[in-house]
């Protein structure tokens, strides 16, 4: 079983995507499906790993329209928001337990919980306030947000 995490850079804002398991099967499945769940204006691209799941991501940017980009082998730093939240993650799903219990909703409400945390990144605002400013900022002014 497998949890994909998804992270937008600017607000910290976090989206859990079940998944069956850690095959390039289930990553189309299961990011296409969360990807699709989030604001176009949300969902420009996407970093990730060097992991054999993404063999199809040429197909989870067809079926979303998210550019991919993959970090350097062995350079998680490239990514340091999502390794930051997995780590805050572990705090509800500890190393070695069977995510095939969980379904996507107690996912979501785990997400939930960590994008309603403060951040100190953020002058204690919590996740889900920053994408609210910055989804209102995109409402009033799509062509001044990059």
């Amino acid at each position: 079983s497998a949890v994909g995490t998804l992270v937008e850079l600017s607000s910290g804002y976090l989206i859990l995507a079940k998944m069956d398991d850690a095959t390039a099967t289930s990553a189309v499945a299961g990011f296409s499906a969360a990807l699709n769940r989030m604001p176009t204006t949300a969902r420009k691209s996407m970093t990730y790993d060097q992991g054999r799941e993404m063999a199809q991501h040429a197909k989870i940017t067809q079926e979303t329209g998210v550019a991919i980009y993959f970090c350097d082998p062995h350079s998680p730093w490239q990514r340091g928001a999502n390794e930051n939240i997995n780590g805050l993650i572990r705090q509800y799903l500890p190393k070695g337990t069977d995510l095939s219990v969980h379904s996507q909703e107690e996912l979501d409400a785990i997400a939930f919980e960590l994008n309603m945390r403060p951040r100190k990144r953020f002058d204690f605002k919590c996740p889900i306030e920053v994408m609210s400013e910055l989804m209102a900022k995109y409402h009033e002014s799509p062509s001044t947000i990059q």
